[in-house]
């Protein structure tokens, strides 16, 4: 890839589209050994930053893959509330306040050793770039739209543009593309695949602008997220980007979506302080799953495959999940050891994923869309006392923490597929033990280790010192023949918690795909139903 002049590229993954997915895509691909291009129509500048958390799922996969790290030293200050603040105005009559800490001296949540991470786009491209390389040395090519896609027996062979080259063509023929290039994905319509849409279109105003004073003002009363409580105006977030000046604001349909930026802004703060305007857009939120995520050789991830509503921060860490639920498939594709049933099962595993996402994600923003409010509740009066105390009794009983604190939706939903054994059992607790088809559970292995860290490369058998020897010789060969890569851990000690008493089968993506007291007595006929051979 590094002579200017070439037209003709082959490869054996494509990927189309270099946002956080399309990149996480990569990164699983790179750390398989897969051979892969990347092709970007953006220049990969971010203007206005839409995303703006990592979640949780999401920092263990980049864990992974080895950019947790500058993910939590990108910028976003280790002092800076993490709470989530319900007010009338910023500066003015806070209503209800959901304490998160802050990324110094929040506890760690025993689920995870890797809590959400505040990291906007405009910080978590480039770092995830400079990771994947970019062209003429590395297989990020910007500036790069695909025009056309044309599959056959053997491949894909995909025509572009080169942007910054006189829109000089170039053809890439892979043996698979992703498509991971966003909602509207041109490669989702060319390839014929509906995407419906399950709840009504709402229109929404982002408004991102600068305040270099205004957490100074707002002293010990400063947030992550203050949502707006305004009757008959604005009541949806306004959030920090960076820690330290730059915001953003979501205006709703009605009035919101009228007048000069800055007015609007200036409405949602209670005091004057410097503003500047840096960019502002209108969005259609669509709620879409895909009807199918694969046509052939062609493969929907991320927001090609799903969108869904903000509220809640699922939408970018659905898609990163798919990334990895797909990596290692389509590495075992590539290297020969895939049975014919194991690509199928990426959408029969992640479409109900994005389906329960949406649902979640949409009754969070129809929460905030229906919310009652009193014209009260702005009045420094006994009554404006008593409807501020009404509006917070109402979040308190209607559950807003969830959608600021859910780990059974970044972490407990359960894939029930042809690749599971027992991925249709009921019972059971994600945090507590190693379900068929969910993830497989964090325990601590010492300071600043977890049984996370052994998952990843190969599947992993995890068993007790004491293993049947001649079963697990027999397990373990009945994997080799199949050229499944397999790795063995063996506790010297006893098991943590999560796992005593089991012996457990984990995917390369982290998640469980049979559990046993004892090793099978057929390991062939395992082997050949996680491969997707049976």
């Amino acid at each position: 890839m590094t002579n200017p002049g070439r037209t003709h590229y082959d490869t054996d993954v494509l990927v189309v589209g270099a946002g956080p997915v399309g990149m996480a895509l990569a990164l699983d691909l790179a750390q398989r050994g897969v051979d892969f291009m990347v092709v970007e129509a953006s220049d990969g500048s971010v203007a206005h930053p839409k995303v703006g958390t990592v979640g949780p799922r999401s920092m263990e996969l980049f864990r992974r893959w080895g950019v947790a790290d500058a993910i939590r030293a990108a910028g976003w200050p280790e002092d800076h509330p993490l709470d989530v603040v319900w007010v009338t105005a910023l500066g003015g009559h806070e209503i209800h306040r959901l304490d998160f800490g802050t990324t110094r001296d929040r506890p760690e949540p025993p689920w995870t050793p890797e809590p959400e991470q505040v990291c906007p786009q405009h910080w978590l491209s480039p770092l995830l770039a400079r990771a994947v390389g970019l062209h003429p040395d590395g297989p990020l090519r910007r500036r790069c739209r695909v025009e056309s896609v044309v599959q056959d027996a053997d491949a894909v062979t995909a025509t572009a543009r080169d942007l910054d080259d006189g829109g000089r063509r170039l053809t890439v023929r892979a043996r698979y593309l992703a498509a991971c290039d966003g909602a509207s994905s041109p490669v989702r319509k060319a390839a014929g695949i509906a995407a419906p849409a399950r709840h009504p279109t709402q229109v929404f105003r982002n408004i991102l602008f600068r305040a270099p004073r205004l957490r100074e003002r707002l002293a010990g009363r400063s947030a992550l997220v203050y949502f707006l409580v305004q009757p008959g105006g604005l009541r949806f977030p306004l959030r920090s980007m960076d820690g330290r000046e730059l915001y953003r604001l979501t205006a709703g349909a009605g009035l919101t979506l009228e007048g000069d930026a800055l007015s609007v802004v200036r409405s949602a703060i209670a005091f004057d302080t410097p503003l500047e305007i840096l960019s502002e857009n209108v969005w259609y939120l669509t709620h879409r799953v895909a009807e199918r995520y694969r046509a052939g050789r062609v493969l929907l991830v991320g927001d090609a495959a799903h969108t869904l509503s903000p509220s809640g921060g699922f939408g970018m860490n659905t898609g990163i999940a798919d990334a990895a639920d797909l990596g290692w498939k389509l590495a075992a594709e590539l290297a020969g050891w895939a049975g014919p049933g194991l690509l199928d099962a990426y959408e029969a595993e992640r479409r109900p994923v994005a389906a329960r996402s949406l649902e979640e994600a949409n009754a969070n923003l129809t929460r905030t869309v229906r919310r009652e409010v009193p014209a009260e509740v702005l009045l420094d009066t006994p009554r404006g006392v008593e409807a501020r105390a009404a509006v917070a009794r109402g979040l308190r009983c209607g559950g807003v923490r969830r959608e600021f604190e859910a780990p059974d939706v970044h972490f407990g939903y359960r894939y029930d597929s042809p690749l599971v054994v027992g991925g249709g059992e009921r019972g059971g607790e994600w945090r507590r033990t190693p379900l068929p088809g969910g993830r497989a559970p964090h325990a601590r292995l010492g300071p600043g280790r977890s049984t996370l860290d052994l998952f990843g490369r190969s599947f992993r058998l995890l068993c007790a010192a004491r293993a049947d020897e001649p079963r697990l010789k027999g397990f373990e060969d009945a994997f080799a023949r199949r050229r499944v890569p397999l790795g063995v851990t063996r506790w010297d000690e006893e098991a943590p918690e999560p796992y005593r008493g089991l012996h457990v089968l984990v995917r390369p993506d982290g998640h469980v795909a049979w559990r046993g007291a004892a090793l099978p007595a057929e390991p062939g006929a395992l082997a050949d139903t996680v491969r997707g051979a049976r």
